[in-house]
């Protein structure tokens, strides 16, 4: 799969104009849309199948924005979960088929699978990013935790005050502290708005150490089941110079949780040129060597464990890890992943 950026993105975009240049009919291309050969994006504007089924989701979504931007009359502003397909935010395990713009002066409307939202926003929450306006990363986290998911505003968040903590093994916690300490007061200030108390509950869970979604979702899971905040990112020192990263620390299981997605083992490119064969031992040899030093266990952990709090909590119980027993839960509403999609 594919991580594509806009300059990227407009280079795989087929308009109906080009292809007529190109000798194609309306009816040949009609046929080549049935036979699967090209994927319509929306009216005038298609990609190659090919490319398009080699596309992660988000990148999939980013090229409906291109579409949508470049061939508007008035330049939108892109807002909530295309904004973050523009700024490269992960959107977790929710495909997006809706555009989402915002107009100061029209109502409401959905046409040809964009939705117009009537509002307005302040001139410094709207940025250019590669010809495309949109609202700063700050907004749209912002519009994200009030109204989308808590898993899919959650990730995005991490991964926006990630970009302001930097790397989690140097974590720059003033500056991710005083981007939290803004986003609350942005909170503060929009009492009674839509989504504001969900956002309030959220934020209190936001940390950029968690470096990618899973990390995100089941941090998420476990302050639900009533976990204290985990420790994310805790050095472990290593057998010779340099330390191991352990994803979670559970203060009150004892015990490290490292989650595994699928791609870290079967990705070519994560692998780094290592074989699958090769690692695994090294894995196996980190957690020998973490267990040895510290005396807490290593559990694991993949995505369909953190789908839901009773799904990680049925894991940690196949270790003999209890849920604690003060029940301080966040109490976020189960929203579908696609809420408000």
């Amino acid at each position: 799969m594919r991580t594509l950026d806009i300059p990227a993105v407009r280079r795989l975009l087929l308009t109906r104009e080009q292809l007529m240049v190109d000798g194609w009919s309306d009816r040949g291309i009609e046929r080549e849309v049935a036979s699967g050969h090209l994927h319509r994006l929306r009216r005038g504007w298609y990609v190659a199948d090919m490319e398009w089924r080699e596309l992660w989701p988000e990148s999939r979504h980013l090229a409906h924005v291109v579409a949508v931007n470049d061939g508007a009359r008035i330049r939108p502003v892109f807002a909530f979960t295309s904004a973050a397909a523009v700024h490269g935010l992960p959107l977790h395990r929710v495909i997006v088929d809706r555009v989402h713009t915002l107009y100061a002066k029209v109502a409401r409307r959905t046409a040809d699978s964009t939705v117009r939202h009537q509002g307005s926003v302040d001139d410094a929450d709207v940025v250019d990013v590669g010809g495309i306006l949109c609202t700063s990363p700050e907004r749209t986290v912002y519009d994200l935790i009030r109204l989308a998911s808590a898993e899919v505003a959650l990730s995005c968040a991490d991964a926006q005050l990630g970009r302001i903590g930097g790397d989690p093994r140097e974590y720059d916690a003033t500056a991710a502290e005083a981007w939290l300490a803004e986003m609350a007061a942005r909170i503060d200030a929009a009492r009674g708005v839509r989504g504001i108390r969900h956002a309030r509950m959220l934020i209190e869970v936001i940390d950029g150490r968690s470096q990618l979604p899973l990390e995100s979702i089941t941090k998420l899971q476990l302050r639900r089941l009533g976990f204290r905040a985990p420790r994310l990112q805790v050095p472990v020192r290593a057998p010779k110079d340099g330390w191991f990263w352990m994803d979670i620390e559970l203060d009150e299981a004892g015990a490290f949780y490292e989650c595994d997605g699928e791609t870290k083992y079967t990705d070519e490119a994560m692998r780094s040129g290592r074989t699958l064969e090769q690692v695994l031992l090294a894995e196996k040899q980190r957690e020998d060597w973490v267990r040895g030093t510290t005396g807490k266990r290593v559990l694991r952990g993949g995505s369909a464990h953190a789908a839901s709090p009773e799904a990680l909590a049925a894991r940690l119980a196949s270790f003999g890890v209890a849920l604690p027993d003060r029940r301080d839960r966040l109490l976020l509403p189960r929203r579908p992943l696609a809420y408000g999609q």
